[in-house]
């Protein structure tokens, strides 16, 4: 028994959407009947962050249909309707136990095997368990992950029935935030333990860290840092406190647990390379087999503002941005193909958050000496609205990466095109630190002729400059927010 198309995408996340948009729009694309989409969730692929925002909300919460792929990125909603109307075959509640390259084929649960001509890889990541740290408790009714579309109607339903009462999170990174901020709005007192010096460590600086602590602090967030949670102490079923490495009791009506997670590379292993705990890529999205591509959370590829350097990335616009790599390199006709492999993706790293009536954006490299700007005194109902405030990451004189807290899209725009043009900043950093985002809206409103990679007058070598790019014309386009 068995099937086969010319293009198989395995996974139902964020990526298989946007891939399978570009294959029916492109000309030379996907025909009825040669598009296969395996996934082991029930439903057709959809926008996952809406999971830690919209989703969790006790008013006007997001349900799909309302946040199927592709509406996160501004396009079309493809609701199961538009697959069957283009001829997609969607395979849903099935998952793949083995996979044979050589022979082009998957081999699903229910025994059918699916043959392909190229494979796109979008299997994205599993969260990590606590057993996998030596703590038991998982399977626990009132213990909560946040992956999927049943990990969040199980949340959902959780916090219901705890109105009021105490939740633990374990985790202090981007899950355990986005999901306290949700408990809260939930009326569910919050304490989270991390063992961390501070939240977001891997992105925020410790100033950074402080404002948003503070800020979780006055909506009733309690914090536990530098602590552990050992074990879970249940009863009928249910965890009823975290016990810390310090023997500290944590009542518990329900536990939320964020402590990182993990690419699904288990199917391809021994058959692909392997790279950053992902598959490894090229430019081009291409694996180590020329019929294999693999994107999202589970590709490792080389990022050419970064020099070539690999990474991998667990974010929503990595997913979108590699899956729309993928098939253009799969029915692209150019010769370039070798030096795209060579310089890598051209890719501008970017996350970002909302909580609360707070906003942040990130661009680039949080490497080098951070430079902070704004105001970080802004509390909850403040007079004077909403903080505004960042930081400027500066390695080598040039800027590495920004992050900015309550920016406007025009502001958001200039700080990527800097952080993408590499824009020279070293002597004017106290002054960025003294005047922040001013002093960048005022200097990009001077009308400057060089562009960013522009030779000056008589020289032979590109000039820098933080007032000639910071509102250079060809800045990245942000997607307006919205749920997601």
């Amino acid at each position: 028994m068995g099937r086969a198309f010319a293009y198989v995408i395995l996974g139902g996340g964020v990526a298989a959407g946007y891939a399978a948009l570009e294959l029916v729009r492109h000309r030379d694309g996907a025909s009825p009947g040669q598009l296969c989409i395996i996934s082991d969730e029930a439903v057709a692929p959809y926008e996952r962050p809406a999971l830690s925002k919209g989703y969790l909300l006790p008013q006007g919460a997001a349900r799909l249909p309302a946040f199927h792929t592709c509406v996160g990125g501004n396009d079309e909603l493809l609701t199961e309707q538009w697959y069957k109307d283009h001829g997609i075959e969607l395979v849903l509640a099935t998952r793949v136990v083995s996979a044979d390259v050589r022979r082009k084929a998957l081999l699903t649960d229910t025994g059918e095997t699916i043959s392909y001509n190229t494979l796109i890889v979008t299997t994205g990541a599993r969260a990590l368990k606590l057993e996998e740290f030596g703590v038991t408790g998982s399977d626990a009714g009132n213990v909560c992950y946040l992956r999927g579309l049943v990990d969040a109607d199980k949340m959902v339903g959780v916090m219901r029935s705890c109105h009021g009462g105490n939740a633990v999170v374990i985790g202090g990174g981007y899950i355990g935030m986005e999901c306290a901020a949700a408990l809260v709005a939930n009326e569910i007192k919050v304490t989270m333990v991390f063992p961390r010096k501070h939240c977001m460590d891997r992105l925020f600086t410790p100033k950074i860290a402080e404002f948003y602590e503070n800020y979780y602090a006055a909506k009733g967030v309690t914090f536990i840092k530098g602590a552990r949670v050992t074990s879970l102490e249940a009863s009928d079923g249910k965890v009823t406190g975290a016990i810390l490495r310090d023997g500290r009791r944590l009542p518990a009506d329900m536990v939320v647990v964020g402590i990182g997670a993990r690419a699904n590379t288990g199917l391809f292993d021994d058959q692909l390379t392997m790279e950053k705990g992902g598959i490894k890529v090229n430019g081009r999205m291409q694996t180590s087999d020329a019929a294999v591509y693999a994107v999202g959370d589970v590709a490792a590829f080389p990022v050419a503002l970064l020099g070539g350097d690999v990474r991998r990335f667990e974010h929503v616009d990595c997913a979108r941005r590699t899956a729309r790599r993928a098939v253009a390199a799969i029915l692209e006709r150019a010769d370039g193909a070798a030096e795209q492999e060579e310089m890598g993706f051209d890719y501008l790293p970017y996350f970002y958050s909302r909580v609360f009536g707070l906003s942040w954006q990130f661009y680039g490299d949080n490497v080098g000496e951070p430079v902070h700007f704004g105001d970080f005194s802004v509390s909850p109902g403040a007079a004077g609205g909403r903080p505004k405030f960042g930081a400027c990451w500066v390695s080598g004189g040039l800027v590495a990466g920004v992050f900015l807290e309550g920016g406007s899209r025009e502001e958001n725009e200039a700080v990527a095109s800097a952080v993408r043009c590499r824009a020279r900043i070293g002597d004017v950093a106290a002054e960025l630190e003294s005047r922040g985002l001013a002093f960048a809206d005022q200097e990009c409103r001077r009308k400057w002729t060089r562009r960013c990679y522009g030779l000056a007058a008589g020289g032979d070598k590109p000039t820098y400059a933080w007032h000639a790019t910071v509102g250079v014309a060809a800045a990245v386009s942000i997607a307006a927010f919205a749920y997601w």
